[in-house]
């Protein structure tokens, strides 16, 4: 019995990189059909300013309404086209000198008439004649709902009300959108972004009205304002959030997705599904960020940040899919200017000024502007069978990983396999997806560097051939083994919902520190030829091994380099401001910018290991280190929120780059070598 499985499990062995193959053809017409998602719809880019940031500035100004209008005229010459109206306050109908908003003491030193002492209201008066009425049904409606008792009033004929809440709680309260304002933007050729929250009691038949008036009024996306979609009540509560779903579809109305929250907004997702996935990704210059623009600092270091914001949108643009730019400004006091100063004028220097501004350069980057449009999303009826091909060959790609240690239980692997990602799948299709292509990305970045061990250890046995050409073949054959788990990774996670980030492949830092774990056993146990015996006697050796303070040095530093590792990976690594200035040069210089980590480190030693490896058996230590740059290849195509063309060219930088710089180490070491042959014995003979 043992002798048949044995013999069974030495043909599956060819048999597994056949469905392997399969799966990696299979995996190419699915990349492309997202290819086409990508470049084929959605390549509009909106710039959008926040409109009531722009009120909170004007407060600031002698003349706020010609203020208004001034920067209104400026934002549209430096290409915004786009304004985020929110959902109308008190406080945001006071900015805009729409209505004039005073406490019960302040009415009473007004109108000099005696007002109860226990009284705490709000009184309105409202500054434009022409839209009173429309004032009046928004304020009654919003706070009728809340059972606020509400009555007329009026001072020197000024209509106005009084709202029975005191006037600190009153300007928090939301209303419905200010249409008035609204359509004069429209009317001033503003494309309308508007901010919706999910603060106000949910009513069907008032949101369906309001959105139809959005409507009319050209309104194609809500961005949405708060911790919580309009109509979220809870995960198990879900029909106010079809109903809005439903209205939305109606209406025509489509979700803007922020980008790198900390917080995913409640519900956000399960609208975006009933929406069928009309959403957008947005990236925020925030408050905090347009602060920095008004610091008080040298010309010339303002001038790097102005440049600094234009990378950033570019950025955003061309590496991450956004399709709308929202922008926040914010007024603050300078003590050193002994004045109010806003960052607006070193905004629309980062928009547009000459060549090196955003937006001429997303323009030529192959972008438009205009009104955002969501992915339409290329999905042809075959991608089941091409799902059904990929899941054979994940398993089947695992199952190989794991003979280059016990080869004699490749076969019970891939079954056993088969049975519990099936299992996996009944439970989660995400999570089967995830799980299949975490294990192929590890496993294909693994074997590169653990065939690259044995290719390197064969031929220090029998030195033949070009060294040069041994090592710069061994680097591509290993790259090549590595793109097997981006094929994987780019057909088994090809979801509208990853590249709008709205689910995430999670276990990243896994497929960068698991490869290492994986070679760093192989190197130690499994690369020299012995019997299960003697890997055991080892392995009981190395850990029966006394620890020396070198060695506890020599692993402090090890989990230091590990940390600064995780801390470089992902949106959310750290750079210093050296690195973030030569990351930007790359960026505007070659377009795409190569991983630090694989042209300045990874291929380069690996090459030079490759190189060494002919006499010297510990130059496989530097082979080793090439994990590193294999596993940044597999991850590049991780982010799969990055377009494919730009993910592919930034790995064939990092590989040519990296193949350069290579070239250089060895150089470096002939040199080296030689002069130290041809001065050593001239010093033994003086």
């Amino acid at each position: 019995m043992k002798e048949r499985y044995l013999r069974f499990n030495q043909l599956a062995m060819k048999g597994l990189w056949w469905l392997v193959i399969l799966g990696m053809l299979a995996s190419l017409p699915v990349a492309y059909e997202r290819h086409q998602t990508e470049q084929g719809s959605g390549r509009n880019v909106e710039v959008v300013f926040d409109y009531r940031d722009l009120l909170e500035i004007s407060d600031t100004q002698p003349d706020p309404r010609r203020f208004i209008e001034e920067q209104l005229k400026l934002l549209g010459q430096h290409g915004v086209r786009s304004l985020a109206v929110y959902e109308s306050t008190l406080n945001e109908l006071k900015l805009g000198r729409r209505i004039e908003v005073f406490s019960s003491h302040e009415a009473t030193a007004l109108t000099q008439t005696p007002i109860s002492p226990n009284e705490n209201f709000t009184y309105i008066l409202f500054s434009e004649k022409e839209s009173v009425g429309q004032l009046q049904q928004t304020i009654t409606e919003a706070f009728s709902a809340q059972n606020v008792k509400l009555r007329p009033w009026s001072y020197k004929n000024q209509p106005g009300m009084i709202i029975e809440m005191g006037m600190e709680e009153a300007l928090m309260q939301t209303m419905d959108p200010d249409l008035t304002t609204m359509k004069k933007l429209k009317d001033q050729g503003f494309s309308l972004v508007v901010r919706m929250s999910n603060r106000r009691p949910f009513q069907t038949n008032p949101m369906d009205k309001l959105l139809g008036e959005l409507q009319k009024l050209g309104v194609k996306w809500f961005i949405v304002d708060g911790d919580a979609v309009p109509g979220f009540v809870s995960a198990e509560d879900t029909v106010n959030l079809d109903k809005m779903g439903e209205m939305m579809r109606k209406h025509r109305i489509g979700l803007a997705a922020i980008e790198m929250q900390k917080t995913p907004q409640k519900g956000f997702n399960g609208l975006a599904k009933r929406i069928h996935h009309n959403v957008v990704r947005l990236h925020s210059f925030t408050e905090t960020d347009s602060t920095k623009l008004t610091e008080n600092i040298t010309p010339e270091e303002m001038d790097g940040r102005i440049q600094g914001v234009a990378d950033r949108l570019v950025l955003a643009v061309k590496d991450r899919n956004i399709r709308m730019i929202f922008l926040n400004a914010r007024a603050v006091k300078s003590a050193e200017k002994g004045k109010i100063v806003n960052p607006l004028d070193a905004m629309y220097q980062a928009l547009d000024r000459q060549e090196d501004g955003a937006l001429p350069r997303i323009e030529a980057a192959g972008y438009k502007f205009g009104t955002a449009q969501s992915f339409q999303l290329v999905h042809s009826s075959w991608q089941t069978v091409a799902k059904l091909l990929l899941w054979l060959g994940a398993v089947a790609l695992i199952a190989l990983t794991i003979s280059y240690f016990i080869p004699e239980i490749a076969l019970a692997v891939f079954v056993l396999g088969m049975i519990g990602s099936a299992g996996l799948f009944v439970l989660s299709s995400s999570l089967f997806a995830q799980a299949l292509a975490l294990g192929a990305g590890t496993c294909a970045s693994s074997l590169a560097i653990m065939f690259a061990l044995q290719a390197a250890r064969r031929r220090r046995e029998k030195p033949v051939g070009s060294r040069l050409g041994f090592a710069i073949g061994l680097l591509l054959r290993s790259s090549l083994i590595s793109v097997i788990g981006l094929l994987f990774i780019v057909g088994l996670l090809n979801q509208i919902t990853y590249m709008l980030v709205l689910e995430q492949f999670r276990g990243v830092s896994l497929l960068h520190l698991a490869p290492i774990a994986i070679v760093g056993i192989y190197w130690l146990l499994f690369l020299e030829p012995m019997n299960y015996r003697e890997r055991i006697k080892r392995t009981r050796a190395l850990l029966s091994k006394h620890i020396s303070v070198l060695w506890i040095i020599a692993a402090a530093l090890v989990a230091a380099a590990g940390f600064y590792y995780l801390s470089r990976t992902g949106n959310e690594g750290q750079a210093s401001a050296f690195e973030r200035y030569f990351r930007s040069f790359l960026e505007n210089t070659l377009g795409v910018r190569p991983r630090t980590k694989e042209f300045l480190i990874a291929h380069p030693l690996f090459l030079l290991g490759a190189y060494l490896s002919y006499k010297y058996r510990n130059a496989l230590i530097l082979i080793m280190i090439g994990v590193i740059g294999q596993a940044s290849i597999v991850d590049t195509f991780a982010h799969l929120h990055t377009p494919l063309v730009i993910s592919s060219i930034r790995v064939v930088y990092g590989l040519a780059f990296g193949t350069l710089i290579g070239l250089v180490l060895i150089a470096v070491w002939e040199i080296v070598v030689r002069s130290w042959r041809r001065w050593v014995p001239r010093l033994n003979e003086s």
